[in-house]
């Protein structure tokens, strides 16, 4: 039995996804249950459960999925992006391994949840 979360799957090939980037450090793919026209997920090659067990040692990666997150949302939402991420049972998250949500493609309502 694995103990891989779905998104070391992914990056490791084991399971197929629809990959919209790769570099050395993270990859984006299409969510599979998109909220938006364009949803995406930035996903670090490093596994970090969630946002909320990050410490100033994962400054450089979470700036580069930051980066990342901007680049690909002014492609595909020229005219505005959301750029989202859940921390717990309670802020939405359901894979313990951090990603940020990129929506664009719609407007985009407020309150989002």
């Amino acid at each position: 039995m694995s103990d891989k979360t779905l998104f070391e799957k992914i990056i490791a090939r084991e399971i197929p996804a629809n990959i919209a980037y790769e570099d050395e450090r993270c990859i984006a793919i299409h969510d599979i249950d998109p909220k938006a026209p364009t949803h995406l997920l930035v996903i670090p090659k490093q596994v970090i459960p969630r946002i909320g067990n990050t410490d100033t040692s994962d400054e450089s990666i979470l700036g580069h999925l930051l980066l990342t997150a901007r680049a690909l949302g002014k492609e595909h939402g020229p005219n505005g992006f959301r750029v989202v991420i859940n921390n717990g049972p309670d802020g939405g998250e359901t894979v313990p391994h951090l990603h940020v949500h990129v929506l664009a493609g719609r407007p985009l309502e407020w309150p989002p949840g």
